[in-house]
């Protein structure tokens, strides 16, 4: 190899040191900061979850999620310093991106929903919940779907979607209940018994609260029967049990202090 073909070589190696050089340790130096900065960061966000309360099950994901997406900006911003034309890279990217969130829309809806339950907990693991047409208690809360047990004890799996956007009915978050009752008598019954004998029967159950007081009025001039409408207040856990135990106390008492309870009837006037 003669002198001037090594000069030339020597000199295109120091030119590209020259230019390239200073680009190359600068990205190295970005690189290693960014990744540090993105290791920070993340840790601080999970930290902030835990003090915010975020739910157990979602906080590595989210603080991995974040993580993953901080560090991809920093190498594509080294890849930029050192002269790689992104522009192409990123609109395939995003392509890639779009295509792929067509394709699982309804799990990546699935997805956002749990999301956004886990996060703001419109319920929790326990709570008694009425939502899409299903009523149970609920067993665990997954990234895309709830599970409830009814009170048949058969699993429902709910995908998180629609509850996150549908309506829901929680009936564990207050510590009282209203129990609700319609009893018919017959019509020429004396009202102010049925009333009284109903009133009685709330005094004497303890789990009854006396703070709102029963409420028992006359509610209703029926087709075939005059209908009272009760109300009584009682703690979330004794609902079923006053409901129940309060049905079976009406029946037996009206019957025994001549109660009618009417049945549906109609009343055929034949003229010659």
């Amino acid at each position: 190899m003669e002198v001037t073909d090594i000069n030339l070589i020597y000199e295109i190696g120091l030119n590209f040191v020259m230019d390239y050089g200073p680009k190359v340790i600068g990205a190295i130096v970005v690189l290693f900061i960014g990744l540090w900065i993105v290791k920070k960061a993340t840790k601080s966000i999970g930290n902030l979850m835990e003090k915010r309360g975020i739910d157990a099950s979602l906080r590595p994901f989210l603080t991995n999620l974040i993580g993953t997406i901080l560090k991809l900006l920093v190498i594509i911003s080294v890849m930029g310093m050192v002269g790689i034309e992104m522009t192409s890279f990123i609109a395939i990217l995003g392509a890639a991106g779009l295509a792929i969130g067509m394709a699982l829309s309804g799990t990546l809806q699935n997805f956002a929903g749990g999301v956004i339950i886990l996060i703001f907990k419109p319920y929790k693991a326990g709570d008694f919940i009425e939502a899409q047409g299903h009523m149970g208690v609920v067993k665990e809360i997954q990234i895309f779907n709830t599970i409830i047990t009814t009170v048949d004890n058969k699993t429902i799996i709910i995908p998180n979607g629609g509850l996150s956007t549908g309506s829901m009915v929680n009936f564990s978050t207050q510590a009282e209940r209203r129990v609700d009752f319609s009893f018919g008598i017959a019509y020429g019954d004396d009202l102010n018994k049925a009333k009284q004998l109903i009133l009685d029967i709330a005094e004497k159950d303890s789990r009854v609260l006396k703070n709102p007081e029963p409420f028992v009025r006359m509610g209703e001039m029926a087709d075939s029967s005059v209908n009272i409408t009760t109300r009584l207040w009682v703690k979330g856990e004794d609902y079923w049990d006053v409901y129940f135990d309060t049905m079976e106390a009406v029946y037996e008492v009206f019957n025994n202090n001549g109660i009618n309870i009417p049945f549906p009837q109609m009343d055929v006037h034949i003229q010659k």
